[in-house]
């Protein structure tokens, strides 16, 4: 009887490779070549999954996107809304070491892959994080928990960047910026936002 292979799965683990070696080695190092030796994959099985270095690229970026979106869709929410907005947060920041790795993926496309798809695909996440942001906000407005006269709008955009920005700094200096650092300037914010 054939070996079953679930080619979802197995393309996951050759993102999850691509990951290893951008944490150890960079952007610069994914090749198609080094992710087949990286997953214990030989090159022609990996080339079934994907023909360019440029698709595996792509796939491994959508992957850290939808491993966020999958933890947030699975999120159970309580009747605190204070709290809700807080859970939603911790999801996007590098808490633990799955987020960690996410973030340390996702800024090295960020700031490394310059191809067109790649283009697109950064300002797709972009503009569904921001959509995220702005529907905490509304959200919390919704519940009359924000401080009269709160700029909707620019309250979303305010709260996109401070996470972005929490991301940024704890990744290139996690000693100085801590999870549980992260997580107090986020009740903070918050403090300064909800009445």
């Amino acid at each position: 009887m054939p070996k079953i292979v679930n080619h979802d799965e197995r393309r996951r683990l050759l993102a999850e490779a691509a990951w290893r070696i951008i944490r150890r080695e960079g952007l610069e190092a994914v090749s198609v070549r080094n992710v087949a030796k990286e997953s214990g994959m030989s090159l022609g099985s990996l080339r079934h999954y994907f023909v360019t270095q440029d698709e595996l690229l792509a796939f491994s970026m959508r992957l850290v996107s939808e491993r966020a979106g999958e933890r947030i869709r699975s999120m159970t929410f309580s009747d605190a809304p204070r709290c809700n907005a807080e859970l939603l947060i911790g999801e996007l920041l590098p808490l633990d070491e799955e987020r960690r790795a996410e973030a340390e993926v996702w800024l090295a496309f960020v700031g490394g892959s310059v191809a067109a798809s790649a283009r697109e695909l950064k300002l797709k996440v972009h503009n569904e994080l921001y959509e995220c942001f702005r529907g905490l906000v509304h959200y919390l407005s919704e519940h009359n928990l924000l401080k009269k006269g709160v700029d909707l709008e620019l309250e979303s955009k305010r709260l996109h960047a401070m996470v972005d920005g929490l991301v940024v700094h704890h990744i290139l200096h996690p000693e100085e910026l801590t999870p549980e650092e992260m997580m107090r300037l986020v009740t903070y914010h918050l403090d300064t936002l909800l009445v």
